[in-house]
């Protein structure tokens, strides 16, 4: 049995929206390669989810339901992923380059022993089923085209928020999968969950990103930028350079770049961040940029669709002002 699989992630019950996303690119390759959508469901008490994931394309969700499964745990959910691969025999399986889908990809493909291709923006399948992709390399400075072997299955992991959403309502057929996990294979207990108060959505799903660095000068002064993400609604957040996670004014979630998170907001705003090549690594396929800072020689400007050169003290807060008024966002 062949086909197109997506492992779709959700929390406590809730779908990601990269998981439409992976459906989304997902069902247009099936379309192109004349198979079956699937998606590998893995969680507990998560089958009323499977009507979500055919609404936007799924042919048949392959349900992985047990209490061993509530929490996510590397080693258990790379077992169960690797034994219905086994029995079932897909062609393609996609996984989200978020933190989650870094962990897990590559620990199933090297479990297959099959390759990986990583953080991928475009995808496509050719005539023979072989999957080619494109992928940044050397800080997003150029990119490749990739294409596979005949190894099988080809999996590839996708960067969020580049992939349009799509809705196709297929079947979406319950095929239920037997649990079984080797207890000596699975060496970490999870322990707690500490959840931040007040959190927004996170950085890689966000729409609009409002990130300071080294030049917001202390950690209280995030609060303007806070203001900001507020009034540009639900979809926005705020992020922080490396410099302003080190100097601990911010948590390491909150941290784009190259040792952070990559993110491709259709808009992000850099606030007193000077513009180092790691920091565009994580932040420089957004859709626009705004770049806010006194130096006119600072590097972002080079990346940055509009620049203000000024104190951002009193621009951002004149800025949320703005759109307070006007009700844009």
């Amino acid at each position: 049995m062949a086909g197109i699989w997506i492992f779709p992630e959700q929390i406590n019950g809730e779908l990601k929206k990269v998981s439409f996303e992976l459906l989304s690119v997902g069902r247009r390759l099936a379309d192109k390669a004349g198979e079956e959508l699937g998606a590998l469901l893995l969680g507990s008490g998560v089958e009323m989810l499977a009507s979500e994931l055919a609404k936007y394309g799924a042919d048949k969700v392959f349900l992985a339901d047990s209490a061993d499964l509530k929490d996510f745990l590397t080693e258990a959910y790379t077992s169960v992923i690797c034994d219905a691969v086994g029995a079932n025999e897909p062609s393609v399986i996609l996984f989200s380059a978020t933190t989650l889908g870094r962990d897990l990809a590559p620990r199933v493909a090297a479990r297959l022993g099959t390759g990986l291709a990583t953080d991928c923006t475009e995808l496509d399948i050719d005539d023979t089923g072989r999957l080619t992709v494109k992928r940044p390399l050397f800080a997003g400075k150029l990119f490749a085209n990739v294409a596979f072997d005949n190894g099988k299955p080809q999996i590839a992991s996708v960067r969020p928020n580049v992939i349009p959403v799509q809705e196709d309502s297929k079947a979406g057929e319950v095929v239920r999968l037997e649990v079984r996990i080797d207890p000596s294979r699975v060496r970490t207990k999870l322990k707690e969950i500490k959840k931040e108060t007040g959190a927004r959505v996170d950085l890689t799903e966000a729409k609009f990103i409002v990130s300071g660095g080294r030049g917001m000068k202390g950690p209280e002064n995030f609060s303007i930028l806070e203001n900001l993400a507020v009034t540009l609604g639900s979809e926005a957040t705020v992020g922080a350079s490396r410099s302003a996670v080190d100097a601990g004014w911010r948590p390491h979630s909150d941290q784009v770049g190259q040792t952070g998170k990559t993110v491709t907001p259709d808009l992000y705003i850099a606030c007193g961040i000077s513009g180092a090549i790691q920091h565009l690594a994580g932040m420089s396929s957004s859709k626009y940029i705004v770049a806010i800072n006194k130096d006119p020689d600072a590097p972002i400007f080079k990346k940055a669709d509009y620049g203000i050169v000024g104190d951002l003290f009193k621009i951002v807060p004149l800025i949320t002002e703005e759109l307070k008024k006007s009700g844009k966002k």
